[in-house]
């Protein structure tokens, strides 16, 4: 009695998988970062008693969106493990799925809270610690940039 096994020709190409999840990752965060956000403060919202709720919104949708491009670099590096430079790529991946999380459940929550205006009758102003939350935005920010962009050069 023979049995027959059929190989599947389902063959997924986690390299191009990886490479235009990196693209869209990297393009969507500048696009946010250098136009979104800044057109927004120009604009005048972060005067507006309301900005926190429409900010966190905003950056609710984004964080979790993030969170699937970094799963899905992760999860393409570590089925390419076949690659002489597999080390660098899982830590880059790593960093990137770390800053991810560090900004869904860390950053963008209590910059929410502390943005959010509970006097009703008082004139909405930046909170004092809202600078540092801002700077510790930027400095993972271009973090991952700066990782995003060489581990999409490693592999391109």
């Amino acid at each position: 009695m023979t049995v027959a096994s059929k190989v599947s020709s389902n063959f997924v190409n986690w390299r191009k998988i990886l490479i235009l999840t990196l693209a869209f990752w990297i393009s969507s965060s500048v696009l946010l970062d250098l136009v979104v956000l800044p057109s927004l403060f120009a604009a005048g919202m972060m005067s507006q008693p309301d900005f926190a709720t429409a900010g966190y919104g905003i950056f609710w949708i984004f964080n979790r969106l993030e969170l699937l491009c970094a799963a899905s670099v992760l999860t393409s590096v570590l089925v390419q493990q076949q690659s002489e430079k597999t080390l660098t790529s899982i830590v880059l991946a790593g960093v990137l799925f770390a800053i991810a999380i560090t900004c869904t459940y860390l950053l963008s929550p209590q910059m929410s809270a502390l943005g959010l205006n509970l006097n009703l009758f008082a004139p909405a102003q930046v909170p004092t610690g809202m600078d540092q939350l801002h700077i510790g935005y930027w400095m993972l920010e271009s973090c991952k940039l700066l990782a995003g962009g060489w581990l999409l050069k490693r592999e391109f």
